[in-house]
């Protein structure tokens, strides 16, 4: 988890299940009358006089009949305050604070003779009516019912109960995650009535895969497989999805679908959109707005729409009578999400089919180690195409190692090798030709060229960079500029470019194609397609468009600056985007051809020329299982200064064999106005996982209650090992 420690005041005290006596639940003011008209001027002097006015404490307000107290999540993501209180409820809110509801409550008040004073207002929901409260004392009353929509419905409050457990966040950080933002004009516009459920669908595209047909059985007739899907290169995969879709809605339950980007999203959307027909799904991203997409969550939580696609905060749409949770390409970084405590929509998706029954599809061209590991335990079945099929949809792959450009002039001006210069040349007569290069910018790290150390700013030992074609450089982390680098180790003043960025590479194809136009597509502008014509398309990993009829050919370049990286997870993370690449490209009876400049006898670089992710997977999981690496062990990263570090790990109490690893530096500009930051891992055997996220937490509560200023940072499962 990446959450910081926030500083309080001091620490709660009180019952966890009712209101708090010290700070805690309090009370409203009192109305004011307002003033008689005047000026403006002296309108606004007794607006003020009345704002600092100290409120009048209210007397007891007549309760609820039955069920008089409700029990309350308020909205304070804070380690400490984790927990349910109790307040009473007022006869006038009676009928419309029930569970699920969002309400405003007084927190940090204090009760005195009956009577409440200070605290301020927060939201939060009402988890439960109850006859009494275990809290002895004067509870306060809720001071106002926000919506009577039931937003939190119980499954979903299990699910973000049990999220915030498995990575040791906080309930009221999860549902911010979970709950969209309420609109009044969503709620008040009324949800269409679901539509009777669709036929079951023939086997379309799922006739390609041996055990596919079978799948789709299994779905219309109720039942949860539960299947780890390595999806034939091209573009039928959103087809396959809406087919999987429409034979669980064909069952009577619903389906949800998490993609890692809006692109993937439009495509499963206008599939599920044909396949479907209009009224049966919705698609949930942030591009549509606040509103919009509220308006549509809400048709999911009424049970309208039992179909839903999008990215990953959709992983927690409340569908009803779940039966089947599809997640496409599980590998993606956007899945994790970004905010605290960062949940991974794969790992809440079994989560939810574990809790309600459903089946699961994770799906990709590539397979993660995760998901290899769900098919070793017999958890999941594969759910794979034989040979000859793929021999059938898949490109030629052929394989250059980059150090024929040092041996190739012509090649090196180019920036391409001689035998990826010739398949661009000649796909280029057929159709276009994607281009991946595994950075943006113009060059965007540089070293010397005779040492190959890498370049450093003089003032804070930053990577140097050029950012134009001007060639100055500037340093990466403080922004200034290096008039007269030299390298200090060797002397030299020659620089070479570690991987040469998307439009540097765009201009430098231009001038060996000047015949042809090049496009470039990446995070500054991402392109969802291009057209069949002959082009040069430049583009960044994951930011690949989708070309009307396929690709011709594929460079992918600088394969060594993917594999090289200091990461456990770089051979994985390789192939996964080289073979999202790949896919995009024409069979091979049509001329398809893919070249990767990569060192050839790699493992990553095989499979992609066998077209084998399963096996490399299946391999990656043999090695982490003999080290002791995630995922057949869970792992916490703890980050922050030293001394911080030090003081939370020497507060947790570890599970029995856990092992801390570090702490060493970590990469990367100092935080302003503060020391170097530091970062250890801790890893547990299986099975450990949630004791591990509980001793954290219990560790981050006791720095709270001590008062300690540095926060640290925790991440159950981090992304990234280096």
């Amino acid at each position: 988890m990446s959450t910081t420690d926030p500083q309080q005041p001091g620490p709660v005290t009180g019952s966890g299940a009712g209101p708090v006596t010290g700070p805690g639940p309090g009370a409203e003011a009192a109305p004011v009358t307002p003033p008689e008209a005047g000026p403006p001027e002296q309108l606004a002097l007794l607006r003020a006089s009345v704002r600092r006015a100290r409120p009048r404490a209210r007397g007891p307000q007549p309760l609820a009949d039955e069920l008089p107290v409700a029990r309350v999540l308020v909205d304070k993501g804070l380690a400490h305050l984790d927990q349910y209180y109790d307040y009473a409820v007022p006869a006038k809110m009676a009928g419309a604070a029930q569970p699920g509801v969002r309400v405003r409550v007084r927190f940090g008040a204090r009760v005195v003779d009956g009577r409440r004073a200070g605290g301020g207002l927060v939201d939060g929901y009402v988890v439960e009516r109850r006859a009494a409260s275990d809290y002895p004392g004067p509870l306060a009353p809720l001071s106002q019912v926000l919506s009577p929509e039931p937003v939190l419905t119980p499954a979903l409050l299990r699910l973000c109960r049990a999220v915030a457990d498995r990575y040791a966040g906080t309930l009221a950080d999860v549902l911010s995650l979970a709950v969209p933002p309420r609109h009044a004009r969503a709620e008040a516009d009324p949800s269409p009535d679901p539509l009777p459920a669709p036929p079951a669908p023939a086997p379309g595209g799922w006739a390609r895969y041996p055990a596919g047909p079978a799948f789709l059985d299994a779905l219309a007739a109720g039942r949860s497989p539960r299947a780890v899907w390595t999806a034939l290169p091209g573009p039928q995969w959103p087809e396959e999805v809406a087919r999987a879709a429409a034979a669980t809605l064909a069952s009577g339950r619903g389906v949800l679908v998490v993609l890692p980007d809006g692109r993937a999203t439009a495509r499963v959307d206008a599939a599920l959109a044909a396949v479907l027909g209009p009224g049966r799904h919705t698609a949930l991203t942030a591009e549509l707005g606040q509103e919009e997409r509220y308006r549509r969550w809400l048709a999911v939580s009424r049970g309208s729409v039992r179909a839903v696609a999008g990215t990953r905060a959709a992983m927690f749409a409340p569908v009803r009578d779940l039966g089947l949770l599809v997640v496409w390409d599980d590998g993606d970084s956007s899945h994790s999400d970004l905010h605290a405590p960062h949940p991974h929509a794969r790992d809440v998706a079994l989560m939810r089919a574990a809790e309600e029954g459903a089946g699961v599809l994770i799906g990709g061209f590539a397979v993660t180690v995760e998901a290899a590991r769900l098919v070793a335990t017999r958890w999941a079945r594969p759910l794979v195409p034989d040979r000859d099929g793929l021999r059938r949809a898949a490109p030629l792959v052929r394989t250059v190692d980059d150090r024929d450009l040092d041996r190739d002039g012509a090649a090196r001006a180019a920036r391409l090798p001689t035998l990826a210069w010739r398949t661009a040349r000649d796909a280029l007569a057929r159709g276009p030709v994607l281009v991946q290069v595994p950075r943006r910018g113009y060059v965007p790290r540089l070293a010397c060229a005779r040492c190959r150390e890498q370049a450093r700013c003089a003032h804070c030992a930053g990577p140097l960079e050029a950012r134009g074609g001007d060639g100055l450089l500037h340093c990466v982390w403080c922004g200034r500029p290096e008039a007269d680098w030299h390298c200090p180790e060797c002397g030299s003043f020659r620089l070479r470019a570690q991987v040469v960025g998307a439009r540097r590479t765009a201009d430098e194809l231009g001038r060996a194609f000047p015949a042809v136009p090049v496009r470039t597509s990446g995070r500054d502008a991402v392109l969802a397609a291009v057209s069949g014509e002959p082009a040069l398309v430049v583009a960044t990993p994951g930011a690949e468009p989708v070309a009307d009829g396929g690709y011709a050919a594929a460079l992918l370049l600088d394969g060594w600056a993917l594999l090289n990286r200091p990461d456990l997870r770089a051979g994985e993370e390789a192939l996964r985007r080289w073979l999202g690449a790949a896919a995009l490209v024409r069979p091979h009876a049509e001329g398809g051809t893919v070249v990767v400049v990569a060192e050839p006898t790699l493992r990553p670089v095989q499979a992609l020329v066998r077209w084998d992710p399963a096996g490399h997977a299946a391999t990656e999981l043999q090695e982490r299982e003999q080290l002791g690496f995630p995922p057949v062990s869970r792992m916490a990263a703890v980050t922050g200064s030293p001394a911080a570090v030090a003081d939370l790990l020497a507060l947790t109490r570890l599970p029995e064999g856990a092992d801390v690893l570090g702490p060493v530096p970590v990469p990367g500009p100092p935080e302003a106005g503060g020391e170097p930051q530091q970062r250890a891992l801790v890893r547990v055997p299986p099975g450990q996982g949630g004791a591990l996220a509980a001793a954290l937490k219990a560790a981050r509560v006791a720095r709270l209650a001590r008062k300690q200023p540095e926060p640290v940072r925790i991440r159950i499962d981090p992304p990234d090992i280096g």
